[in-house]
């Protein structure tokens, strides 16, 4: 989905930094710990990053001027090599509800990683994941494992987004809880793969 972009005019002093190339790439950012305020600072570093509209709800309220209306959109963003996002937001209007989301989840991206942690396979190249990871979000708990190359997505159609625009093409999923709520099956998804950097692979310590 494209937005016509803007001219960026950095406001906090991570974009500006990013806006004067004084910082490498976007793992800098991330491994800072500094938090991404503008969404801008990871279109600098991801310019083909991908968007995909996971669920859009009406949600009523009652007020007292009346009945008031507005749309929740759920929507992932990444580069199907390694970074993926989560976000969400509610508006009047579903097209500034969708673009509101996709800056929420450009704010909180995570660069995920990758590996061959299947004993099945031992290939090295980094199409799953190196160990098994958990996510839960709401009563949604969602396991994936490593997978040998040729298996693909095994896991439901909201996983599945979630894991190929994360470039992930081999794993083995779990689910418990209300898989049916698509908000949680999808941040319980985003959440494993964060974990795959809490991790240490290798003889490191």
């Amino acid at each position: 989905m494209a937005w016509e972009q803007e001219e960026w005019i950095p406001l906090t002093g991570l974009g500006k930094e990013v806006a004067a190339g004084k910082v490498a790439n976007l793992d800098v950012v991330l491994e800072s710990g500094r938090p991404i305020k503008e969404p801008q600072i990871v279109d600098y570093f991801l310019p083909d990053l991908e968007d995909e509209v996971l669920d859009i709800n009406m949600v009523q309220r009652m007020t007292d001027s009346g009945r008031r209306v507005k749309f929740r959109c759920v929507v992932v963003v990444g580069n199907k090599n390694g970074y993926i996002g989560f976000g969400q937001a509610k508006d009047a209007q579903v097209g500034n509800g969708i673009k509101k989301a996709i800056e929420n989840a450009k704010l909180n991206l995570i660069k995920v990683k990758r590996g061959c942690g299947s004993w099945e396979c031992g290939c090295g190249a980094v199409h799953s994941i190196p160990v098994e990871v958990e996510g839960k979000a709401g009563s949604v708990r969602v396991t994936l494992k490593p997978a040998p190359q040729g298996i693909g997505l095994v896991t439901g159609d909201i996983g599945k987004k979630v894991l190929e625009l994360a470039g992930i093409k081999d794993v083995w999923s779990y689910t418990r809880g209300n898989t049916r709520t698509t908000i949680n099956y999808a941040k319980a998804t985003f959440e494993a793969l964060r974990e795959t950097n809490m991790v240490r692979t290798g003889g490191s310590e």
